[in-house]
């Protein structure tokens, strides 16, 4: 953004938005030549004819969930499997944090897709749509909430039991208030799930509009080397002890406990190394009914970023 890492052969023309619009309005009108995405929007956008956008395997947002998962503290729900039975908001159905957290609740409790009914709206204001239409198999239960309602004042007042999300409700109290999270001790239950499982979940990837990667392939490797260059430096920048980069007390504590548990490359960029989170997300979008088949990895990105080159 500030061009201290500039692809080569690329002049970029910059526009810092909210990411909601940034997807609708990349999704909805192809206004923009490369943009970041939803993993889930991206990947249901390739069962399109005409296969509108090409990824590179670049990851700007990644998020453990398990802190999304907020409860009406009336609702009985303690313990995940109090959700079977139950209603649950979700901003919308085919976000990506939400394909997280029902894949998750799926493999590690025991609560299926199927088992809950969904609510889908706005959070903090009415009448949000999904960016994609839907076409679910009939035993999974979506409906839309009203059009004056939100799911963050449903979620306190008791008209929902919990909420799947990306942003933390303005409802929420703190542990004991009237909407809390199912997972008030989420660090320690994340670290866990990623000793378990060496998963660290992907959220947003980079697209290209179809029509310009084909006509200038070249794009796609140039793309990905300057997002990877920044990455290092961005690397660089957070072990800093001179000055802190971020407004982060103990930032080089937390930087130095994230490198214990996941390694010194713990918010890896590219195909190879991100291959066991990929397949995960595919095999829960087709468990989930929003992808028509079950993608291969292989199939989602641009061939010309899935192989490192040595020089």
């Amino acid at each position: 953004m500030d061009r201290t890492v500039a692809p080569d052969g690329i002049d970029l023309v910059y526009l810092n938005m909210p990411v909601e619009e940034t997807f609708f309005r990349m999704l909805r009108h192809r206004e923009f030549d490369i943009a970041e995405m939803s993993l889930s929007s991206y990947v249901m956008s390739c069962f399109s004819e005409t296969r509108p956008f090409v990824a590179i395997p670049v990851f700007p947002s990644r998020y453990f969930r398990h802190s999304s998962i907020y409860v009406n503290a009336a609702s009985g729900i303690r313990e995940p499997k109090d959700l079977i039975g139950k209603r649950v908001g979700t901003p919308e159905y085919q976000m990506t944090a939400p394909v997280w957290i029902r894949g998750i609740l799926s493999d590690e409790y025991g609560v299926k897709v199927d088992d809950v009914t969904y609510y889908a709206g706005g959070e903090e204001q009415p009448n949000r749509p999904e960016k994609l239409p839907l076409d679910l198999p009939g035993h999974i239960r979506v409906n839309r909430i009203g059009p004056t309602q939100t799911l963050s004042a449903m979620l306190r007042d008791g008209e929902i039991d919990a909420l799947y999300t990306a942003r933390k409700p303005s409802s929420y109290e703190g542990p004991t208030g009237r909407v809390r999270r199912l997972f008030e001790n989420f660090v320690e239950i994340e670290r866990a799930y990623f000793k378990r499982t060496s998963i660290f979940p992907i959220m947003h990837t980079i697209v290209i509009r179809r029509e310009v990667y084909e006509a200038h392939r070249w794009i796609a490797q140039s793309l990905y080397k300057a997002f990877a260059e920044a990455q290092s430096r961005v690397y660089r920048e957070l072990e800093e002890t001179a000055a802190l980069k971020v407004m982060l007390p103990w930032l080089n504590a937390h930087v130095e406990e994230a490198r214990r548990l996941m390694g010194d490359d713990y918010w890896s960029y590219g195909f190879k190394e991100n291959r066991e989170t990929l397949e995960t997300f595919l095999r829960y979008s087709y468990e989930q009914g929003l992808s028509k088949r079950k993608l291969c990895a292989e199939e989602i990105f641009a061939p010309e970023t899935m192989e490192s080159f040595v020089i």
